[in-house]
């Protein structure tokens, strides 16, 4: 079984690296987002500074959402998801390989980029240390979130915006703590720790029910 859940992995990591394969979309996608926001918002470094985390925080959410949509549609479309169903490795395993090689393709390189691309928006050593650990803790929620809206959308030719619509919500949470944590370096008032953890909750939360949900759900629509 451990095997089986190695090689998976690896699969999904070599297609989601190879030329077209969608993980460099991610941090082109963050890396826009990053440089056009000081050109819409003006010089006002002070401002920046107080925005930035949230402006990260929302750029990498919405870069780790691309290509989820095609985490099960590819497989369903080309029957190789069929093979894995009747292989011994349980679809809970099968979905939580895939959300970890989805969260190494794309989450990953968008917490090497972070602090480089918090340079952009004047943030403090502090703020940037804090925002690529919570950034370390927050972006698999998000993946893994992810899977639920990604198996529904196996059943649809076109169930891109499907996920968006499913996954966003859930996301505002994640989000919420995530910025918190972040904003105590820059002198808020609740203590970095109490975010964190609510943060990490949810995280573990996640990396828990997200394969359990996202595995129903196929059996679900497969029916």
């Amino acid at each position: 079984m451990g095997r089986a859940f190695l090689a998976l992995l690896r699969r999904d990591l070599a297609l989601a690296l190879r030329a077209g394969g969608g993980a460099g979309l991610g941090v082109v996608f963050f890396l826009a987002v990053v440089v056009i926001t000081p050109f819409a918002i003006g010089p006002d470094l002070a401002l920046l500074a107080r925005i930035g985390p949230a402006i990260l925080w929302i750029g990498a959410l919405l870069a780790s959402l691309i290509g989820l949509d095609r985490l099960f549609a590819a497989d369903a479309e080309d029957g190789s998801l069929d093979v894995m169903v009747m292989a011994d490795l349980p679809l809970e395993l099968i979905a939580a390989a895939k959300g970890l090689a989805h969260w190494i393709a794309t989450g990953l390189p968008l917490i090497i980029a972070a602090p480089v691309l918090s340079l952009l928006l004047n943030l403090s050593p502090a703020s940037i240390g804090a925002l690529t650990l919570t950034l370390l803790v927050g972006t698999p929620a998000i993946t893994f979130l992810g899977l639920v809206g990604a198996a529904f959308a196996a059943a649809f030719r076109r169930g891109g915006l499907l996920v968006a619509v499913l996954v966003m919500p859930l996301t505002i949470p994640v989000l919420i703590f995530a910025v918190a944590a972040t904003g105590t370096a820059l002198g808020g008032t609740v203590a970095f720790g109490t975010p964190f953890l609510v943060l990490l909750g949810l995280s573990l939360a996640c990396l828990v029910l997200g394969p359990v949900a996202a595995a129903a759900a196929l059996r679900a629509t497969r029916e």
